[in-house]
C-alpha cells in the first residue's frame, strides 16, 4: 500500500491579518495593500485524513489533496488474502460488483481553495468522484449511471455503502466505519467544502436549516467561527440508508483526476 504523509507547507504573507474563512482572488505580491486572506496553515479538518492513504499540502492559497484511492477499513471488496477482507454481510457474492479494491493502482488528485467560497449559482455534480473521504477512498453522488438511480445498485453496496467500479472503490451512502449517525468528518467535496455526518457538532442534533445540497453555515469541531459545510442529510433512503451527497455543488468544483 502506497504511503503518504500529511504536509503542512507554511505560506509567509506579511502585513496581512488572518481573516477567518474568506479569501480573495487578488494574487498581488504587494501585501501592504492586499486584502487577501493570509492562508498560513492548513484547515485543521485536514488532520483527520488517513495519512497512510492521503497526502494534503498547502500550495499558496490552494490545497492539493492526493490519495491512492484505498480505504483504511474492512470490506468484502478487498482480495480474500488482504488483512482487511471480511465476508459480505449486507450484500452477497452474487450481488457484489466485479473487481477488488486492491485491483486499483493509481492516484486521485484534487486541488481546492484553502478558503472556499460559495458560487453565485450551484452546479451539478455529475458522475464519477465528487469528493475524497478521510479514509482515502472517493465519494460519489446518488446516481449509478447517467440518469440511473442508485436504487438498483444498492444490493451491491457493502456495509459502508460502497462498492467497486468503474475505476475504484467508492462511497454512495453513509460510511459507518467512520461516520455513523454522528458529526464526524466524512471528507472534502471537490468544491473545497467539508462533508460531515448527519449531526451538527455545535448542537449535537440534526441540523434543520440545510439547503438543497445538505449544507449550512455553522461552527464545527474544526472551526472557531461559523463556516459553510455539508452534512449527510438525515433523510432515510430505501428504508434504512442515508445518501452521502444528493445535491449540487454550492461552490466552484475542481476536477478529481
Amino acid at each position: 500500500m502506497k504511503s503518504f504523509k500529511l504536509i503542512n507547507l507554511t505560506v509567509l504573507l506579511t502585513s496581512v491579518a488572518l481573516a477567518g474563512c474568506d479569501s480573495s482572488d487578488d494574487s498581488s505580491e504587494d501585501t501592504s495593500t492586499s486584502t487577501s486572506t493570509d492562508v498560513s496553515a492548513l484547515h485543521s479538518a485536514y488532520a483527520e485524513f488517513d495519512t497512510d492513504n492521503v497526502s494534503v499540502a498547502l500550495s499558496g492559497t490552494d490545497v492539493v489533496i492526493e490519495t491512492n484511492g484505498l480505504p483504511n477499513h474492512t470490506s468484502p471488496y478487498w482480495s480474500t488474502d488482504n488483512e482487511l477482507f471480511v465476508e459480505p454481510t449486507v450484500t452477497s457474492y452474487d450481488e457484489m460488483a466485479p473487481g477488488n479494491i486492491d485491483d486499483f493502482v493509481g492516484t486521485y488528485t484534487l486541488t481546492v481553495a484553502a478558503s472556499p467560497e460559495k458560487a453565485s449559482t450551484s452546479s451539478s455534480t455529475g458522475l464519477g468522484a465528487i469528493g475524497i473521504a478521510v479514509s482515502g477512498s472517493v465519494i460519489y453522488n446518488d446516481e449509478e449511471g447517467p440518469g440511473i438511480a442508485l436504487d438498483n445498485a444498492v444490493g451491491s453496496l457493502d456495509y459502508n455503502g460502497a462498492h467497486t467500479g468503474p475505476q475504484s472503490f467508492h462511497y454512495h451512502l453513509e460510511p459507518v466505519s467512520f461516520s455513523d449517525d454522528d458529526s464526524n468528518l466524512v471528507g472534502v467535496i471537490s468544491d473545497g467544502f467539508f462533508l460531515y455526518g448527519r449531526k451538527c457538532n455545535s448542537t449535537g442534533t440534526y441540523p434543520t436549516d440545510l439547503d438543497e445540497s445538505g449544507g449550512h453555515t455553522a461552527q464545527t469541531q474544526h472551526s472557531d467561527s461559523e463556516e459553510y459545510h455539508y452534512h449527510i442529510e438525515n433523510e432515510v433512503y430505501l428504508g434504512s440508508y442515508y445518501i452521502l451527497f444528493p445535491g449540487d455543488y454550492q461552490g466552484t468544483a475542481s476536477a478529481i483526476n
